[in-house]
């Protein structure tokens, strides 16, 4: 190849890599264009054995363990995230936080003036549910946090995604969002049934 033929292979090639940089796709995103969110869910897998705090939770409680009629899933309108947020923070700031001893073992209650995390979860489930939110879309879920301790919350499935309502802080985050290492949930159509995650 002549000399001229390959200064004008080099400025077509650069000129190919200044527009593929700009393009919209692989080599770069298109500019002043908006994207539309991603939602996150979290992915059932088999059924598993519930948590047997939380069986007997329910043979105490059956009230609060009936499968109910609804959504599975909250239309977050700005009402509806108001309500989610006073609940959050209500109920973490009504409830003084007390560890189980562990002569009585783990004990799941609801509407407590001090408990643990599923305590809380449980009574911000409670409420919501007796504003009239769908039994369906409220789900208590076990994790592990970063330090490896075991921890309850609850879930709520919404048009944006799983949000989680965690006793350790009012911020409401999306659960991948979070520093937790998820291990089982409620079944949204009976919260007698769990699932692994």
């Amino acid at each position: 190849m002549c000399r001229h033929e390959l200064l004008v292979l080099a400025t077509l090639a650069s000129l190919f890599a200044a527009q593929t940089a700009l393009a919209d796709g692989p080599g770069g995103p298109a500019r002043g264009l908006k994207t539309a969110p991603v939602f996150s869910y979290l992915s059932e897998k088999r059924r598993t054995a519930a948590p047997f705090a939380h069986v007997m939770f329910c043979a105490r409680n059956p009230n609060e363990c009936t499968a109910g009629d609804g959504a599975s899933q909250i239309l977050l309108n700005p009402a509806a995230d108001k309500q989610l947020r006073a609940v959050n923070a209500s109920v973490n700031g009504s409830i003084r936080p007390l560890n189980e001893s562990p002569e009585e073992g783990d004990v799941w209650q609801v509407n407590v003036k001090a408990g643990d995390c599923e305590d809380f979860a449980l009574t911000k489930r409670d409420r919501l549910i007796a504003m009239g939110w769908s039994v369906k879309a409220l789900r208590i879920a076990v994790a592990k946090t970063a330090t490896g301790k075991g921890h309850a919350v609850l879930v709520v499935k919404t048009d944006r995604g799983d949000l989680v309502l965690d006793n350790r802080t009012n911020a409401i985050k999306g659960w991948r969002d979070t520093d937790l290492r998820w291990l089982m949930i409620q079944s949204g159509d009976d919260p007698r049934i769990w699932f692994e995650l």
